[in-house]
């Protein structure tokens, strides 16, 4: 791999960039969000950010449709528990309608 240092650092008044002193060249290892293909590159974490924002953004559609799936197993649930509810209620002649009770006070 062969590294060259170019004249275009945000963080040092766009002088070149120091390569390995820099704290902020990082070393990125997976799947590359928009082509699928592996990846192992060393750059700029600020150069390295709209990527990361993509695959971020990538996740959390991920989480949400999981989330969702969830929900409407829940909903599903929670309404076949409540028709048990309902039949059980029936069957031991039980009514919605609340009851008062009177005080002799």
């Amino acid at each position: 791999m062969k590294l060259e240092s170019k004249s275009n650092c945000p963080l040092n008044k766009f002088e070149p960039c120091k390569l390995w002193d820099c704290s902020w060249f990082i070393e990125v290892k997976g799947k590359h969000p928009q082509t699928g293909t592996d990846m192992n590159e060393w750059g700029c974490a600020v150069a390295w950010m709209p990527v990361m924002m993509i695959d971020n953004s990538r996740q959390q559609h991920s989480t949400a449709s999981a989330v969702e799936s969830f929900r409407n197993e829940m909903v599903k649930a929670n309404e076949a528990s409540r028709q048990i509810l309902l039949e059980t209620a029936k069957a031991a002649h039980i009514t919605d309608e609340p009851k008062y009770i009177e005080s002799s006070k």
